[in-house]
């Protein structure tokens, strides 16, 4: 593979190498693929680094900011490169972020992860800018890569990119859901789109021994965990290795709620109200925290929803997904105790609570403790130990 990239000695850039490997997300082996392949070279000219100050997506141009542009490439930062399926072009951002190009530490975190020898055959779900898979054939060879994109168009963009610098692994349009059968099997699947049910067909064309890792998460909320789960005939089985938070794969998107629908079916002046012994900074312990990932986990088929805060209250939301229950929780600043309303055949709230209680009984374990196991009955998660506390996690 040769590589070439746009003002190859940007500062910036080597200032990122180096904060990579100090902080262990660059580890020694990728470090000459890190080098040779520029993210930058990866990157349209309109796109959305996200402001870290702002927290928010801002808009960077290169035709008319080109040092504000390569600033962005040469940050730890997520950047949008698409919105809303392609129908958004922009300038400003719009509604649902639909394709990016990962934060670097996560990209590195995740390739070291993967544990890639030389000679194996991996197969990236989610081509995305074409970074990663630039990537991965520089570091085993683009024959043995392949690379799947649903969307045509961010497709076709990362080929002609990759193709731009020398790079030629195997590039498929298609649902990366069904996995890609005519270049099985593989030793590595590496999914960089969200996933809530990882699809049998990973499994099958996985060799045994073989390792998927893939961003997994419940129907909760955003949150995410990479599951690396190691395939052994028809069962894929490990632990979760960090929190993170992807796009998820087209085909595991969750559905629109409809919040009136369920006021409708219960309303508020009819539901059960009692109290809870519960602060807000008990409860949400905001993004990439334990706590979200462990109540999906523990709580199917249920969503939450925290909405602003007004006069020092803040509602947060429960709804089911299998019926119009809901339930919702009210604090207050200053105050121990939350107002609770509850409706429909599911008691939501006792659920969460009861989840949340289990999970403090532990002496609130870590993402890390909690593992996945996936075979022909469907899936479990489990504590510590597959064979210990386990319980099942229907579709």
């Amino acid at each position: 593979m040769t590589a070439a990239a746009p003002r190859a000695d940007r500062p910036g850039r080597t200032e990122l190498g180096r904060a990579l490997m100090a902080s262990g997300a660059l580890s020694s082996d990728w470090a000459p693929s890190f080098s040779a392949v520029d993210r930058a070279a990866f990157l349209p000219e309109l796109m959305w680094p996200y402001d870290l100050s702002r927290r928010a997506s801002v808009r960077v141009d290169k035709r008319t900011d080109p040092d504000a542009w390569y600033a962005a490439a040469d940050s730890d930062v997520p950047i949008v490169t698409q919105w809303d399926d392609g129908a958004h072009p922009g300038p400003g951002p719009g509604k649902l972020a639909t394709s990016s190009s990962s934060m670097p530490s996560t990209v590195f975190s995740l390739l070291r992860d993967l544990d890639v020898e030389a000679g194996m055959r991996v197969l990236d779900v989610g081509t995305g800018t074409g970074e990663t898979a630039a990537l991965l054939s520089h570091r085993l060879g683009a024959s043995n890569v392949t690379t799947i994109e649903v969307d045509a168009a961010v497709a076709a963009l990362a080929r002609d990119r990759l193709l731009r610098l020398g790079c030629h692994p195997g590039t498929v349009v298609g649902d990366g859901f069904g996995g890609h059968p005519d270049a099985a099997p593989y030793d590595r699947i590496l999914a960089t789109a969200g996933i809530r049910r990882l699809p049998g067909e990973w499994i099958r064309q996985t060799r045994s021994g073989g390792v998927i890792l893939a961003p997994w998460g419940t129907a909760y909320g955003n949150a995410d965990a990479m599951a690396r789960l190691r395939v052994e005939g028809d069962t894929a089985t490990g632990p979760f290795t960090r929190l993170v938070e992807f796009m998820k794969l087209r085909a595991q998107r969750s559905p629109a709620l409809r919040p009136a629908d369920y006021l409708t079916a219960g309303p508020l002046e009819h539901a059960d109200q009692t109290t809870v012994t519960l602060t807000e900074e008990e409860f949400l312990t905001g993004q990439f925290t334990d706590l979200p990932f462990v109540l999906g986990l523990r709580v199917p088929r249920c969503r939450q929803a925290a909405a602003d805060k007004r006069d020092g209250a803040r509602p947060v939301w429960f709804y089911s997904l299998h019926d119009t229950s809901w339930a919702c929780v009210m604090f207050r600043d200053g105050r121990h105790r939350a107002s609770v309303w509850q409706s429909g055949s599911r008691h939501l709230w006792d659920e969460v609570r009861a989840a949340y209680d289990w999970w403090k009984e532990r002496g609130c374990p870590g993402v890390t403790r909690f593992g996945l196991t996936i075979d022909a009955s469907g899936q479990r998660a489990w504590l510590d130990d597959p064979a210990n506390e386990s319980w099942p996690i229907p579709e």
